[in-house]
């Protein structure tokens, strides 16, 4: 079926239905949901600029601040205009805007937002739990075209994995023979020779988490059990998620500890923000460009231990994190993404080679791949 003339395909807006799932029916067309515009700068970063700042010594580099590169790489108010005068035309709330990330949340019915989108929005079961999915592309007004770069949330299904590997699932080889084997976040810092002179002070750690949750008393008792004062620690919600434990170590609670307990044993003057956004494309951006963008706690790193195997992700969804990355790099902002414990098919079942995303974007720090040997 061809696209009307005054519709345009949105690229790189293409989905395919999870292998393994199977069709439970049509989505609840009143069920109201948001969902988030990506739309484009008012200049974009020049490779150049980002080639020339990391050649440079760290002490040399000149960055922007964050009010500089929103006036400068934000979005323009005039795009901004055309989005809510199109929002409200189709019947959709706009709920925040966020200049510097480019960001406009939308909330509408699922009917309107189908129709706004011509998609179409179906349940599906999947091992990894209920969502709601569409396949295909998605349509957007031709008049928009070049100003919308991407459409996240219509689809909930879950897009990150926690990069975490409990012991017990290690066997075979020289994991077999290290099996029982832990070392305290202080003791594989000593190992990689951490600067024993900094703390942290004056820095902020963002941390990005997609599920689960922290308790204070857990942290108190790993930092004191550490000799190590415990670390201050906020929870950031966002797009309605919450620090919410599970109270199980081997969920997104192993995850959540981890990180913070890794940081905050060796940075421990440092503070923590700790970003809870929903599993999918539209909740991870979110808590990416959040914690990027953040004029009031300002972090310097921003920590990420959740991905999916880039085949998973969208051309659309690749170049907005990838552009969020950059805009970070031009802040002075380091982030940081485990590339990942399933070897070098990432988890995929087709016998090919696979690379985890974020950590294969070239804007970030990533890490994986090591073996550690001491005694």
């Amino acid at each position: 079926m061809a696209t009307p003339k005054n519709r345009v395909n949105l690229a790189g807006s293409e989905k395919a239905t999870l292998p393994g799932a199977r069709l439970l029916g049509a989505a609840d067309p009143q069920e109201r949901i948001e969902i988030t515009l990506l739309l484009r700068p008012m200049s974009a970063i020049a490779p150049a600029s980002l080639e020339r700042t990391g050649n440079l010594k760290p002490h040399e580099r000149q960055y922007q601040s964050r009010e500089e590169y929103a006036a400068t790489h934000g979005a323009d108010p005039q795009d901004m205009a055309k989005i809510d005068a199109f929002a409200h035309e189709h019947g959709l709330d706009v709920v925040q805007t966020n200049m510097a990330a480019r960001t406009v949340s939308l909330s509408g019915t699922i009917q309107d937002l189908s129709e706004t989108f011509k998609v179409t929005l179906q349940m599906y079961d999947h091992p990894s739990g209920t969502y709601r999915g569409r396949t295909g592309g998605i349509e957007i007004p031709a008049e928009l075209e070049g100003i919308i770069q991407g459409v996240f949330g219509l689809d909930n299904r879950p897009q990150a994995k926690p990069q975490l590997r409990p012991i017990h699932e290690q066997g075979g080889g020289w994991r077999h023979s290290q099996r029982g084997v832990s070392y305290l976040p202080t003791q594989v810092a000593k190992l990689y020779d951490f600067p024993a002179t900094v703390n942290g002070q004056g820095q902020c750690i963002a941390i990005i988490e997609l599920g689960g949750g922290y308790k204070v008393n857990d942290l108190n008792t790993y930092f004191q059990q550490l000799g190590i004062a415990a670390p201050q620690v906020a929870a950031v919600s966002v797009g309605g998620a919450h620090n919410a434990p599970t109270g199980s170590p081997n969920g997104p609670d192993g995850e959540v500890m981890l990180d913070i307990e890794v940081a905050g044993a060796v940075a421990p003057q440092a503070q923590f923000a700790v970003y809870f956004a929903k599993n999918t494309d539209a909740g991870f951006l979110q808590a990416v460009t959040t914690a990027i963008h953040d004029k009031v706690r300002k972090p310097t790193v921003v920590s990420i231990s959740w991905g999916g195997p880039e085949a998973s992700w969208t051309a659309q969804a690749l170049q907005a994190f990838d552009q969020a990355f950059q805009a970070a790099g031009m802040l002075g902002v380091t982030v940081c993404v485990a590339s990942g414990d399933n070897g070098s098919s990432d988890g995929v079942t087709d016998g090919l080679a696979h690379v985890d995303f974020p950590a294969s974007s070239p804007n970030v720090l990533a890490c994986g791949g090591t073996r550690l040997i001491a005694s």
